[in-house]
């Protein structure tokens, strides 16, 4: 073989060597993957057909559209919602109950309300109706929760049933006591908006809104005695709205909610409030005496249905009553076994009384020490008498 063809045939073979060290290296290392957990060619093609699919999947997934603007509107109602949420509360009561067989005592929710502080000395107002059950079952017990989550036990005050209004107190740190303004509900409108807050349900601040759709609307109360003026609005009121706060536009305290008219126990559309004008009457003579100072005559009435007279019939007279005094009387027993009519309260200061309830609403506008004169009929004759109104608290 010359000299020229040998160089030629050592070319080749270091191409042929080198081409084979080659494949031996990428076979080995593959199978070194695929042996040692490494990642495979067919792994990673795997990986990639799976980025491949998000990107496609993420392609139709919708664009957010640009941020919008908060209107003037919405950022009061946010802003009124946020300053009155502090003086929110939400009420529970419960009571024990004791086991037959084991004796053993536990503690048994009874229900849920709403509420809202009104002093700085951590009392609350509410409805009778929301503690009414822990009245009347031994260890009852009352329980406010802050809008911080705070939990307070909580001691009833005072109670007045004819009006569906309570007071509580909890001791509280002062800086969690958060009172809401109150404005006067002798200035409000029919169409004028209105915004409800507290606990439907057990659902912890909710902020509903409406509008005032009538005013003086009467309602009845637990006692039986009809609650005047009372607030209609549309504003959502469900079960466990009771006791809340009805505030108006400025966030102020217009009405506390009571009542809502619904065939199912639900909201539908009509919701009623105790004014606020009644609420700051009522409230003080709760928190200082425990019960309403009421201005009083010192008659017992006899209920409508047992007369068909207009006015209020006085079924007896108290001893030591201003109604004594002024020579009033109730019915008296003849000297044949019957019974002789008492006298008939027709007007007090020439305001007309038809019922008993009428007489006991007018003289709520007056106060123990009131002169007032007092019309009424004794054996088909009216009179007219002045007398000073006594107090029923001692």
């Amino acid at each position: 073989m010359n000299k020229g063809l040998k160089t030629i045939f050592f070319i080749l073979l270091g191409v042929l060597i080198g081409f084979n060290i080659k494949a031996f290296q990428h076979t080995d290392t593959a199978q070194e993957q695929k042996d040692g957990g490494g990642e495979s060619i067919l792994s990673r093609d795997a990986e990639m057909e799976k980025i491949n699919s998000a990107v496609t999947t993420r392609q139709h997934k919708r664009k957010v559209a640009p941020t919008s603007f908060v209107t003037d509107i919405e950022t009061r109602t946010i802003e009124l919602f946020e300053t009155a949420a502090p003086s929110v509360v939400f009420i529970t009561t419960s009571s024990l109950r004791q086991d037959y067989y084991s004796m053993k005592v536990t503690e048994i929710p009874e229900g849920t309300g709403s509420g809202f502080i009104w002093n700085e000395q951590g009392h609350i107002v509410t409805n009778f109706h929301v503690i009414e059950s822990v009245l009347q079952r031994r260890g009852g017990k009352v329980t406010v929760t802050l809008s911080d989550q705070s939990t307070w036990d909580a001691e009833v005050i005072g109670v007045e049933p004819r009006k569906d209004l309570a007071v509580l107190q909890i001791s509280a740190p002062q800086e969690k006591i958060v009172p809401l303004p109150i404005a006067s509900s002798s200035s409000m409108r029919v169409g004028q908006s209105v915004y409800a807050i507290g606990n439907p349900f057990g659902l912890d601040q909710t902020l509903t809104t409406g509008v005032i759709s009538a005013l003086g609307r009467e309602i009845d109360s637990k006692s039986g005695i009809p609650i005047r003026d009372v607030i209609q609005t549309d504003a959502a009121i469900n079960p466990g709205n009771s006791g809340g706060p009805l505030l108006d536009s400025s966030g102020r305290l217009i009405g506390v909610n009571t009542a809502i008219y619904s065939p199912s126990g639900a909201y539908a559309g009509i919701g009623f409030s105790i004014p606020v004008d009644v609420v700051n009457w009522i409230i003080p003579d709760l928190i200082q005496y425990g019960e309403v100072r009421r201005p009083i005559l010192g008659v017992d009435l006899l209920p409508d249905q047992y007369h068909d007279e207009k006015g209020a019939m006085i079924k007896a007279v108290a001893p030591g009553s201003p109604a004594e005094a002024a020579g009033l009387k109730g019915i008296v027993r003849a000297a044949n076994g019957g019974y002789s009519y008492g006298d008939i309260i027709k007007s007090i200061n020439g305001e007309e009384v038809e019922t008993s309830s009428d007489l006991i609403l007018s003289l709520e506008k007056y106060n123990p020490g009131d002169e007032i004169e007092v019309d009424y009929e004794r054996e088909g004759k009216r009179v007219q008498k002045k007398l000073i109104l006594g107090s029923s608290v001692k």
